[in-house]
């Protein structure tokens, strides 16, 4: 995994872009200092960097946390890990997926933290003799069903601690209704906290030294921040997201948005009513109407499936609808009532305004706001603005 191209704030390579990602570092620290203001004061936060630390870059977010104090971070996959050691990121790493068996020795290689999938996983791993002390993380399933040693395997998991091969760092187990507030999903929730805790409290009668544990994603920070671990685990609202826009949950943090999404105008034209514009003639102009092209598109992670849909863009200080379907590298915008638009200015398509945040954006994109970070980046620009 290579990390994306750079432009500092003051480079005049911007003036070349087509489109690109603007990454405010400094909102990045605020939404952490955020985070630690309602968690207790001696747990530790484990930053989620992964899926290349949700669109905002993989190397320099896990760089600016460890200059701001987070030296926890978690992967999802050993690429990643290795990312990380190569670029020269101290931190603990834990990977919170599977690792071939084939390659597991690189974990070991670089000093990453394996978590543990299931029992077949472990028996594996327990048999691999050129492993040393392999770092592990036992993932706790109490109810999510993706990965992870059932709860009531609790002899199985004492066992763990026995093995030679391996030095268990803790245990985890993760939330998957933690971002609902109704009446069935709290009582799921707490099931899940009583499922770990006894697991937890199993050890402990035996008298073994089970490491650290952690179960708060970003909405169990904010729906059970009461919960005392040793780590919490941010992924979205570390980057001033909530999943949806309409998500509230009990904890109101004051985030601001890490990531804006911008690109130029290629081409202004005006169309005569009863023109279309874009494939399928989806929008079909009802008077002259003054179209802007603007230089990105799905191939750039912006989902094609907001065509249509209401969605509009931030342009010379207007909101612009998004006309037509949105193409490969391009989409169409209507300026028509907004003044002297051109070739080469430049609008916003994600960023803090309501109209545009990216829980709005992802509303139109019939998705969620983690899944819309993800698909941005494959061939954009990046601009870290840290101020």
């Amino acid at each position: 995994m290579q990390e994306k191209k750079k432009i500092n704030k003051e480079s005049s390579s911007i003036l070349t872009s087509r489109a690109w990602i603007e990454v405010n570092l400094a909102n990045l620290e605020h939404n952490v200092n955020e985070i630690k203001k309602v968690i207790n004061p001696e747990t530790k936060i484990m930053a989620i960097v992964k899926a290349n630390a949700y669109g905002c870059g993989l190397v320099t977010i896990a760089k600016k946390l460890n200059e701001i104090g987070v030296t926890d971070l978690a992967v999802a996959s050993l690429e990643e890990g290795i990312t990380l050691r190569q670029n020269g990121i101290q931190s603990n790493i834990l990977i919170l997926g599977y690792t071939d068996i084939n390659n597991i020795n690189l974990v070991e290689e670089y000093n990453l933290i394996q978590t543990l999938v299931d029992i077949e996983y472990v028996e594996k791993i327990s048999k691999i003799s050129s492993i040393n002390k392999l770092k592990a993380y036992i993932k706790i399933n109490t109810g999510m069903n993706r990965i992870g040693i059932k709860s009531d395997d609790i002899e199985f998991i004492k066992s763990i601690y026995d093995i030679k091969n391996m030095k268990v760092e803790g245990l985890f187990t993760h939330f998957c209704v933690a971002d609902s507030l109704k009446k069935e999903d709290i009582a799921f929730s707490e099931y899940q906290i009583n499922e770990f805790n006894k697991v937890v409290n199993a050890l402990r009668e035996a008298n073994i030294n089970f490491g650290k544990i952690h179960m708060q994603n970003s909405y169990g920070i904010l729906n059970y921040n009461y919960l005392n671990c040793d780590y919490v685990r941010p992924g979205i609202i570390m980057y001033g997201a909530l999943v949806e826009k309409d998500n509230y949950p009990k904890v109101n943090l004051n985030l601001k948005p890490v990531l804006s999404l911008k690109a130029r105008v290629g081409s202004v034209k005006t169309i005569n009513k009863e023109e279309s514009v874009s494939y399928g003639r989806t929008f079909i102009a009802d008077k002259p109407t003054k179209i802007a092209t603007l230089c990105i598109g799905y191939g750039d992670g912006y989902p094609r499936s907001i065509s249509n849909s209401g969605a509009h863009v931030l342009i010379n200080g207007h909101l612009a609808p998004i006309v037509g379907r949105i193409c490969m590298d391009q989409l169409m915008i209507d300026v028509t009532d907004i003044p002297d638009v051109k070739q080469g200015d430049i609008a916003t398509l994600i960023g803090n305004q309501e109209e545009i945040s990216i829980e709005q954006v992802s509303l139109y994109a019939n998705t969620i706001t983690n899944d819309l970070l993800c698909r941005l980046g494959q061939r954009l620009d990046y601009i870290y603005i840290d101020e």
